[in-house]
C-alpha cells in the first residue's frame, strides 16, 4: 500500500479478489462488485431513514448497476437526455427520475417531459422559463449556492444561485403553475458531518418565505457528498443520518416535504478496483532525495480525472514490500497535463519495477465515465462486473 495510507477496511473484496486470482485481463481494467453497491444501498436507507434515495447516475451509468438499483427500489438522478434513456432502459418509472442538471437546451427538457418526467433542476431564470414552456404542471428545484467547504470536490460556482434570487425564481415559477423545491450540494467526497445543517440553515430563509407567501414547498433535495474511501478517513454513513435528520427538523420543523437525496460516489465508489501497470519508473535527477516518476498504463485521461489537482487521493496498492520512498504519479499519454499526484506526499517501494500490478482501490465511482474514448489512442479501462 502506498502512503499516505487510508482506512481500507474490507476492501477490496473477497470477490474482486478471487477475480483478480483466477482472470488475467489486459490492464488497465476495472472491476466492480455489485454487492458493495446493494450493501452500501441499504446502509444508506438505514442512515436516512425516510429520504429518498436518487441515485446520482453520473458517478457510474453501468447498465448492471442501474439495474440493480431499480431492483432495490432506486430513484435517479439524471443529467443528460443519454443518462434519462439508460434509466428507462434500465427500468426505472420515469416519474422516479429527476433531470438535476440546470443547464439543458429546451427540446431536452421537452423530450424528457414528454417520456414522464416531471422533476427538472433549475438555477436562472432563463432555465426556468424553459421548463415553465415546455413542461406544464412539473416541479422545478432551484438549488441555491453552497461553498462546498469540507469537501475534496467543491462543486460551488458553476450550479447554483444566490438565494434572494432563489426565492424570487421559485415564486414566478409558482405563479406560472409549477411545483417548487429547493435544493443544494455541499460539495463531493464531503468529510464534514455538519455541512449539510449549514446549507439548510440557508435553505430555511427561502422555506419560510414560500410558505409565507402561500407557496409549499414540494421538495427539499439535500444533494449528494456522501463519501468513498480514500487517503483522507471519512465518518461512516451512520454519523452523517443523525446529524442530516436533527438538521432537518432542526431548520425546517417536524412536517418535512418530500425529502431527496442523491448519493452516487458512496453507492459505487468502494465497489470498483482499477488494475493498472507499470510502464516505466524513470528519475529525472541524480539527486539522491527526488523522488521518482512512476508511469503507469492509466492516468488522468484514461479515467483517473479526479485526480485534478490532486483532489481525489485515491489508495494504491502494490505486489512489492520493504523500504519506500517518494514518487510522482503520471499516466502514459504524451501530454503533461497527465500526472496524478506531484505534491501529495505519495511514496511507493523503491523496488517497484516496469511490468509491477498496481492496484487503485475505491475505483467505482468517476473512472470509467471519465475515460476518453481514446486520446492518444489508448483504450478506456475495460471493466468487468460481479453480479
Amino acid at each position: 500500500m502506498s502512503d499516505p495510507g487510508g482506512d481500507d477496511t474490507d476492501l477490496p473484496t473477497a470477490r474482486i479478489e478471487q477475480f483478480l486470482r483466477t482472470e488475467r485481463p489486459e490492464t488497465p481494467f476495472v472491476v466492480i462488485d455489485l454487492d458493495v453497491v446493494r450493501t452500501r444501498y441499504e446502509q444508506f436507507l438505514a442512515a436516512l431513514p425516510g429520504v429518498a434515495v436518487f441515485y446520482a447516475v453520473k458517478a457510474n451509468p453501468a447498465p448492471p448497476i442501474l439495474e440493480l438499483l431499480v431492483e432495490l427500489g432506486a430513484s435517479f438522478d439524471a443529467a443528460s437526455p443519454a443518462e434519462i434513456e439508460a434509466c428507462l432502459t434500465a427500468g426505472a418509472d420515469p416519474a422516479r427520475i429527476s433531470y438535476g442538471n440546470t443547464i439543458k437546451k429546451e427540446r431536452w427538457i421537452a423530450e424528457a417531459y414528454n417520456k414522464g418526467v416531471r422533476n427538472f433542476a433549475i438555477d436562472s431564470a432563463a432555465e426556468l422559463d424553459k421548463v415553465a414552456r415546455v413542461a406544464p404542471g412539473a416541479t422545478v428545484c432551484c438549488r441555491i449556492l453552497f461553498d462546498g467547504a469540507g469537501s475534496d470536490w467543491p462543486l460551488s460556482r458553476k450550479f447554483g444561485c444566490e438565494l434572494p434570487l432563489a426565492g424570487r425564481l421559485l415564486l414566478d415559477a409558482a405563479s406560472a403553475g409549477l411545483g417548487v423545491g429547493i435544493s443544494f450540494h455541499v460539495g463531493s467526497q464531503q468529510r464534514d458531518v455538519q455541512a449539510w445543517s449549514r446549507a439548510l440553515e440557508r435553505v430555511a430563509d427561502c422555506y419560510v418565505m414560500l410558505r409565507t407567501h402561500g407557496v409549499e414547498p414540494a421538495i427539499i433535495n439535500i444533494g449528494g457528498g456522501f463519501p468513498g474511501q480514500y487517503v483522507e478517513s471519512a465518518p461512516a454513513i451512520s454519523s452523517y443520518g443523525p446529524a442530516i435528520i436533527d438538521a432537518l427538523r432542526h431548520h425546517l420543523g417536524p412536517d418535512l416535504p418530500f425529502v431527496i437525496a442523491e448519493p452516487g460516489r458512496y453507492l459505487v465508489a468502494d465497489a470498483g478496483l482499477l488494475r493498472t501497470e507499470v510502464v516505466l519508473v524513470a528519475r529525472k535527477s541524480d539527486e539522491p532525495d527526488e523522488p521518482r516518476w512512476v508511469y503507469l498504463d492509466v492516468g488522468v485521461f484514461g479515467g483517473l480525472g479526479e485526480t485534478m489537482a490532486e483532489a481525489i487521493r485515491y489508495r494504491f496498492r502494490t505486489p512489492r514490500r520493504g523500504a519506500s520512498g517518494p514518487v510522482v504519479l503520471a499516466g502514459p499519454t504524451c501530454d503533461s497535463a497527465d500526472v496524478m499526484y506531484e505534491h501529495s506526499g505519495y511514496r511507493m517501494p523503491t523496488t517497484l519495477a516496469a511490468g509491477d500490478l498496481v492496484d487503485v482501490l475505491s475505483a467505482g465511482a468517476y473512472t470509467t465515465t471519465y475515460a476518453t474514448a481514446g486520446f492518444n489512442g489508448f483504450d478506456p479501462p475495460a471493466v468487468y462486473y460481479l453480479p
